[in-house]
């Protein structure tokens, strides 16, 4: 009996020395834990960093099928879906799961609203459009300072940004003549139009300068993708979308 018992007893202390790497049936090991979830919570992570960057073009892209015939249609009620728009964000925001999708939603609201004022009221005048579009960078830089609502406000900067080249473009290339007749005239009749701001465009000032603010576009909208943090990811496709969406107006021009 006696040898029983230190023979049981020799094993219970020989096994750790003899496996220390392996747990024991009722105990967990935080390091190998940690090891075993890294992968998949750095997977999750890069798949909502991607999400984000999809998401950002969506919204920057949207607004021109969607709030451009809309506004132009019902300019007030283009307004009141900024108040939809709003409080869904704020919905999200109140909830973890959707708390970050609900913050690019409430920097979208700013993009959504100065789209509603300026093309419902004040398209006509073209020196008006980067002060409308401004309308939320008060309110941005406040919350950034306090270190709230990264997500949105950088989505809002970003779209900002690709606001303020597409608009310099067209005080460089002397296009905003062209812009002030197409808020002016029907349907039927912006070819002319279209191909006079293409003689601009087409010229090697109006090419050098599309590729220069091109690559501005591109050195912004691509550096934030080397940051991990969801913010620079939403920033980053608020930029790079400003090059889907002048691409896709260069291409109506030449259709017209």
């Amino acid at each position: 009996m006696v040898s029983y018992t230190a023979s049981t007893d020799s094993v219970c202390v020989a096994s750790p020395a003899i496996y220390p790497n392996e747990l024991h049936p009722n105990e967990s090991h935080p390091e190998s834990s940690a090891v075993l979830l890294a992968p998949p919570v750095k997977q999750v992570e890069g798949q909502q960093r991607w999400l984000m960057f999809v998401a950002s073009i969506v919204l920057v892209s949207v607004p021109v099928f969607v709030q451009a015939p809309l506004v132009r249609l019902l300019p007030l009620g283009s307004l009141v879906v900024t108040v939809v728009w709003l409080l869904l964000g704020m919905r999200m925001l109140a909830r973890p799961a959707t708390h970050r999708w609900g913050d690019l939603l409430v920097g979208f609201t700013w993009t959504w609203l100065a789209g509603s004022v300026y093309w419902g009221w004040l398209r006509w005048e073209p020196l008006l459009h980067l002060p409308v579009e401004a309308i939320g960078l008060p309110f941005a830089l406040w919350s950034l300072s306090r270190n709230t609502g990264k997500v949105g406000n950088f989505f809002y900067l970003g779209s900002l940004f690709g606001t303020v080249v597409t608009d310099v473009y067209f005080y460089l290339t002397d296009l905003i003549p062209a812009w002030r007749q197409l808020m002016q005239v029907e349907v039927d009749a912006v070819q002319p139009i279209f191909q006079n701001a293409l003689a601009h465009i087409q010229t090697p000032w109006g090419v050098g300068w599309a590729i220069a603010l091109a690559l501005l576009l591109l050195v912004v909208g691509i550096l934030p993708l080397f940051s991990r943090q969801l913010h620079w990811w939403a920033f980053s496709g608020a930029v790079l979308s400003t090059i889907l969406v002048d691409s896709l107006f260069w291409l109506a021009a030449i259709a017209a």
